[in-house]
């Protein structure tokens, strides 16, 4: 037996070392401890990856906790999951499709006529380097579900977030927006040809200057934005990679994925950090790798040019510009002048 225990010790002690590796380059998990009890919580694409841990841990900490998802069969069983997991009976499947302008006004009319307070909106959901493809409404699938749809919910939940306030908006992008260009005359690849990555990193782009404009428009509400990378996560999300499918990801490069792709756990714990910590109250229009507050790319720091696309977005969904720039804004007005778009 004795011959067994030096390569044991070995093998766990390297194990151990690759643990607490993969621990501190994931970024560790949130440490505080905040509960939300009473506060409600919207959060996008929640039935699966980094959106159902985030719903798993705010529900654990006392959360209302509304998922917004597309797939209603796999969110009600995630939403079964959690609320029996966590004992918390608040926690909700609602429909909505980002790719569809009448599916967020829809999920918007209910959020107004059911809920008296939202108080984080987390907008996770996201596409990643899909095949050429259009939303409902005619734009790109990675711009409109990435971006735009996000826009929109926003800008119609601006209300309630407001009348909750303090309260907060946390934006998923991804380190990839430093690959990205704004195209402000085809933002939804008409004329281009079509380049997935490209477009991926545009949507990822669009959402920081988003998160620094809306930031802006927001200073004196009690409402923060901010901007989020989780790291590198194992999810569905890639699927359209091909890694999925590569012999060589499956068998020579599985080390280097256990040290540096995350869990979803360990994904969700910057969308909770963003969502709870009491150091983060007042802070607004920041970007974070992980729980690490950072510099976005210099194309995200373009003031002009997140100025532009706010002007674009607006012009691109029909909305009335000058809504949002009062202190409480209108938001069923502006989804009634949608009706006509949709």
């Amino acid at each position: 037996m004795s011959k067994y225990i030096l390569p044991v010790s070995v093998f766990g002690t390297a194990f151990g070392c690759a643990v607490l590796l993969k621990n501190y380059i994931s970024g560790g998990t949130c440490a505080s401890k905040v509960k939300i009890p009473g506060k409600t919580v919207i959060i996008t694409g929640a039935n699966t990856g980094i959106g159902k841990e985030t719903v798993r841990e705010l529900a654990r900490r006392g959360g209302r906790i509304i998922m917004g998802c597309r797939d209603m069969e796999k969110c009600e069983a995630a939403a079964r999951e959690i609320r029996g997991k966590t004992l918390n009976k608040h926690v909700y499947a609602k429909y909505i499709d980002l790719a569809s302008i009448k599916s967020i006004k829809a999920f918007v009319e209910k959020i107004q006529e059911e809920e008296e307070r939202v108080d984080v909106l987390i907008n996770n959901a996201g596409v990643m380097r899909c095949p050429p493809g259009k939303t409902e409404d005619g734009f790109d699938m990675q711009f409109g579900v990435n971006y735009l749809g996000h826009f929109l919910l926003t800008y119609l939940l601006l209300d309630k977030l407001k009348s909750s306030a303090p309260s907060r908006i946390i934006n998923l992008s991804s380190v990839a927006h430093v690959g990205g260009e704004m195209d402000f005359d085809d933002l939804n690849w008409d004329h281009r040809k079509f380049d997935t990555k490209k477009a991926y990193s545009q949507s990822k782009l669009a959402i920081v200057l988003f998160t620094r404009e809306l930031a802006k428009k927001l200073e004196g509400t009690g409402v923060t934005v901010n901007a989020l990378h989780p790291g590198v996560v194992a999810t569905d999300l890639g699927r359209h990679t091909g890694l999925h499918q590569s012999q060589l990801s499956s068998t020579v490069l599985s080390p280097f994925f256990f040290l540096f792709v995350k869990s979803p756990t360990l994904g969700a714990q910057s969308s909770v950090y963003l969502a709870v910590a009491k150091e983060l109250d007042g802070i607004s229009g920041r970007y974070y790798d992980v729980m690490t507050e950072k510099d976005p790319a210099p194309q995200a720091l373009d003031d002009k040019a997140s100025e532009r696309l706010w002007h674009a977005s607006v012009a691109l969904l029909g909305l009335n510009n000058q809504t949002v720039l009062h202190a409480h804004p209108a938001p069923l007005s502006a989804i009634k002048k949608l009706e006509t778009k949709s």
